[in-house]
């Protein structure tokens, strides 16, 4: 493939398909295209992320950073049903197989939206993301910058990373950017690792 999977609006095929994936816990089935993250079905590093966070709060405002075709987002609406979860995704196509999927399984408390959309005073209570580290370094750290201090107070957020594409160096430039700009409102921690992957843990004070 030569374009990235977060391209805005990618050109190949488009193409969709119906697979059978494990999310919260009971088996369903949801619909993928080419030119999206992980087409043919849940990637390991989301695997290893919705392994290991605790189950969400029962309600809350809850944001799934990157949602590629849903797979997080889903898992909240599933597992939180009185929640209002915001799926946020640039790739248009990865966007409306959210919004399907989200229909598929009768989620409506899933809303997809353009980061863009997003009003810059919204602030959720959890946070989960499998972010798009292949984007580069920069872009990554202006996303995470962007939406990291959107956490309430008493707020966590959950990123997974490869442990091969930087995620021990990521760790400490977190806790430094929060530092800096939110001096003493911030933790951050690994919280596991599995199968080549990190887990982290960001909670707002």
């Amino acid at each position: 493939m030569n374009e990235h999977y977060f391209s805005a609006t990618p050109s190949g095929d488009s193409q969709r398909q119906v697979i059978e994936v494990q999310l919260a816990g009971k088996p369903v089935r949801v619909e993928t295209a080419g030119g999206i993250f992980s087409p043919d079905g849940l990637d390991r590093g989301t695997r290893v992320l919705l392994d290991t966070v605790p189950n969400p709060p029962v309600t809350g405002n809850f944001l799934d950073l990157g949602s590629g075709w849903g797979p997080i987002a889903l898992t909240l609406g599933l597992l939180a049903p009185q929640a209002q979860v915001t799926a946020v995704e640039v790739n248009e196509r990865a966007a409306e197989l959210t919004r399907a999927n989200a229909t598929r399984l009768g989620l409506s408390n899933v809303d997809v939206q353009h980061p863009d959309e997003v009003a810059i005073h919204r602030r959720f209570d959890l946070i989960w993301s499998n972010p798009p580290i292949r984007i580069g370094k920069a872009a990554l750290h202006e996303i995470l910058s962007r939406w990291l201090p959107t956490l309430n107070p008493g707020g966590q957020a959950w990123l997974v990373v490869a442990k091969k594409l930087g995620a021990d160096s990521l760790l400490p430039w977190i806790s430094s950017m929060l530092e800096s700009e939110y001096p003493g409102e911030f933790t951050a921690s690994r919280a596991a690792t599995a199968k080549g992957f990190r887990v982290l843990r960001i909670e707002r004070f």
